[in-house]
């Protein structure tokens, strides 16, 4: 049995693999798979063996929720709910945090910057005063922030610490150690005010909550984009279809349709649901679906799709594939799936949280009881404990990856490169594969006008004539012969009585003749001899062109060929990213024919046409089986390759839902502002590793002299208060670092291997 099954309570990719981990071990279970972004749990089980209430034990267990997963629908407007209050929540929180977080810092570092206490809070006399001060404005940060508490506690006491049990340690550390302060400044006397004024930390705790906050709502943001992108794909299918029904045509829901049942689809609609054409002829526009700019002729026993758009003729369709089965419906799965199923490259803190928490409160608690056993007194020991928590707060290695990434997709937007996440941009420079969908990427994605041959004619009255036709007309050819006619400065004639007839051509009068527009198959029809046009016509055909004829008063006047042609930059693109030992592959929903021949211009060796966009999907799996991939796309049927690739990339110009399913856009339009992306990645991830390296040097050094492991032989140990402070430097070498990032400069020739 296979089921899906909403999990509540994950906030990283610690979480996620937490709870694959306790149901995967159950007896019965046999694959399970927990989607991060969209919170769902897909699981293959035997219900003989283990039931779903035994799942949900198991979840629970580890601090989680579960419940039935509802339908995309009921989600879709659950999450609108959701969102929004968390949304509210999250800006609270944060609006609280830092109201409270300035005045802390004014008491705490005001002084640092010229700033003075009032007097009823100045001087020795008033630490205690000072110090009570601060702790009471500390405790509504903590306490509007205390789901990191509730969430970090109950993951680390059921074996799953994350990054919210490393912020609960590390911003419970300091408040701890401030209330021993106040304790000691009290049973001390105003002898020990003075002292332990000093070793307050309350300002680090309220910091980091606040910062942390803050990282949420912007992470909130950046998950929002794909869900957006569901809920765009969900609207291209029309919300009603007509359904003949005898010879009634009834409107009904597209819900209600029914495998068999036949419905009509007038020009300009968009079809209901997959199907095959039983009556009618006409063109099909699939560009959502197949990515093929070109529209494609359909007559009885084709297959339409749902969310494809009807041209220009009426036809009767009958279901072959409805709700879920469609292949808009398929895309939805697949994005929703793909979204959640990339590894997390280099999220340090998730990793380092199952060992470094575990390990840093054993080392405190360990360093606590020996120096008691050493017969130290319950202060030192304590303090020495405490220092091993403050020192340890693992701020260093959380701002390495972070704060390089923030500079470098800065740098990047710069370059016109917009980078949604720290993942893309660690991944993109480790690219071994990259595949290119056709049209719009490679290619304009529009048609063009390649040749004009005429017959028998000058060139000028082929093109005046078939200007004259065509711009009666609405088809993307007609609008490119137009076009191209525009930039000739070709002047039209007056065309009347104009009539279309879908799927072979126009015809129109012109100067009192008949003058028709099409393919061989019209003219034929119409009793017009293509002559040598007919054999050019051929050979264009097998370049991946489209021939149309243009005849007038019964005579052949020649061809217009059109055919969507590639990007000035694109070979220019290949060979670099050649040269960088990257792969280049073209998908694409087009016919082979025309495939081949954009491939071998652009010296793409490996090309699959003619694929769907489970297929495209399925290809991008195929290949990050064997190395980091790159899917490089800009329409609808794109989204799911795109969210399945280990990064995908799109420009600006590219649809909104395949804007929303990739991870990095760029804004030129230009690919090979592709490989500026590459090259950045590349310095990002250096930057990044040598500021991950002083972070953990610092770690390694500070911890045992913060233990105290150096005072039976030097008298050194480490004051909580120098701790923090030496925390704080390391922060400021890892930030001071990363901001060298703002001086990278693309050089072309430093991506070649």
């Amino acid at each position: 049995m296979r089921g899906n099954y909403e999990i509540s309570g994950m906030s990283c990719a610690a979480c996620s693999a937490r709870v694959e981990k306790v149901v995967g071990s159950l007896d019965g279970v046999k694959n399970v798979n927990v989607n991060l972004i969209s919170g769902v749990m897909t699981v293959e089980f035997d219900e003989e063996k283990v039931t779903e209430a035994d799942m949900k034990k198991a979840v629970e267990s580890g601090g989680y929720g579960m419940q039935r997963a509802k339908t995309f629908a009921e989600k879709k407007e659950q999450k609108k709910i959701d969102d929004k209050k968390e949304r509210r929540n999250l800006l609270f929180r944060f609006a609280v945090s830092l109201a409270f977080l300035l005045p802390i810092m004014y008491l705490s570092m005001g002084h640092m910057i010229g700033l003075h206490l009032p007097s009823f809070l100045s001087g020795e006399e008033n630490a205690l005063k000072l110090a009570i001060l601060e702790f009471v404005l500390t405790l509504p940060v903590v306490a509007v922030n205390r789901i990191y508490y509730i969430s970090g506690f109950k993951k680390l006491f059921s074996g799953g610490p994350n990054m919210d049990t490393l912020v609960a340690i590390g911003t419970l550390s300091p408040v701890i150690y401030g209330v021993f302060a106040i304790v000691m400044m009290i049973l001390g006397g105003s002898g020990s005010a003075g002292k332990y004024v000093h070793e307050l930390y309350f300002e680090t705790s309220a910091m980091i909550l606040t910062i942390v906050t803050l990282g949420k709502i912007l992470e909130g943001r950046s998950k929002k984009n794909t869900l957006d992108a569901l809920d765009k794909l969900t609207d291209l299918t029309p919300k009603t279809a007509t359904l003949i029904d005898g010879d009634k045509e009834i409107t009904v829901n597209v819900e209600d349709i029914k495998v068999g049942d036949v419905f009509l689809v007038r020009p300009g609609e968009s079809i209901a649901c997959d199907g095959e054409i039983i009556d009618g002829t006409t063109n099909i526009n699939e560009a959502e679906i197949t990515g093929e700019s070109m529209p494609v002729e359909k007559g009885a026993g084709d297959t339409v799709y749902a969310g494809s758009k009807n041209i220009d003729g009426a036809v009767k369709v009958r279901a072959s594939f409805v709700g879920e089965e469609t292949t808009v419906a398929k895309i939805i799965m697949l994005v929703e799936n793909a979204s959640g199923s990339k590894a997390p490259i280099a999220r340090l803190a998730d990793k380092v949280s199952a060992y470094f928490v575990p390990a840093v409160i054993a080392v405190s608690v360990i360093s606590f009881a020996v120096w008691l056993l050493c017969g130290a007194d319950f202060e030192f020991a304590f303090s020495r404990a405490i220092s091993v928590l403050v020192i340890s707060c693992p701020c260093a290695l959380g701002l390495a990856t972070p704060v390089a990434i923030t500079v470098g997709t800065g740098k990047a937007a710069e370059n016109g490169i917009l980078v949604k996440s720290a993942q893309s941009l660690e991944v993109l420079g480790k690219i071994q594969n990259i595949l290119f969908d056709k049209t719009g990427t490679l290619t304009n994605g529009i048609p063009a006008v390649t040749d004009v041959i005429p017959d028998e004619t000058e060139e000028n009255t082929l093109e005046q004539i078939a200007f004259s036709i065509e711009k009666q007309s609405e088809h993307p050819i007609s609008k490119a012969i137009c076009e191209k006619a525009v930039q000739n400065g070709v002047k039209p004639l007056e065309a009347v009585n104009f009539t279309a007839f879908s799927g072979f051509g126009v015809k129109a009068e012109i100067e009192g003749e008949t003058c028709l527009a099409g393919n061989l198959k019209f003219m034929e029809q119409n009793g017009i001899d293509a002559g040598k046009s007919a054999e050019f016509a051929e050979k264009l055909a097998g370049e991946g062109k489209t021939p149309v004829f243009f005849a007038k008063g019964g005579k052949c006047l020649g061809i217009i060929a059109v055919a969507d042609t590639e990007k000035s930059d694109s070979k220019k693109t290949v060979e670099k990213l050649e040269k960088a030992g990257i792969k280049s592959v073209m998908l694409t929903g087009d016919n082979e024919i025309t495939a081949k021949n954009i491939g071998e211009k652009l010296g793409i060796s490996e090309v699959k046409a003619s694929l769907l966009p489970a297929d495209k999907e399925k290809a991008v799996s195929e290949f990050a089986l064997g190395g980091v991939t790159a899917m490089v796309g800009d329409g609808i049927n794109d989204s799911a390759a795109l969210a399945r690739a280990d990064v995908g990339i799109t420009f600006a110009s590219g649809t909104d839902i395949a804007v929303d399913s990739s991870d990095v856009i760029i804004m030129s339009g230009k690919t090979e502002d592709i490989l500026k992306s590459v090259s950045l990645s590349k310095a990002v991830i250096k930057n990044i590793k040598m500021s991950l390296f002083w972070a953990l040097f610092y770690n390694v050094v500070g911890i045992p002299v913060a233990s105290g492991v150096l005072y039976p032989f030097t008298g050194l140990t480490l004051n909580p208060m120098i701790g923090a402070a030496a925390m704080s430097l390391s922060s400021v070498c890892v930030v001071l670092n990363a901001l060298r990032l703002k001086k990278w400069k693309y050089k072309e020739t430093e991506n070649e291997k």
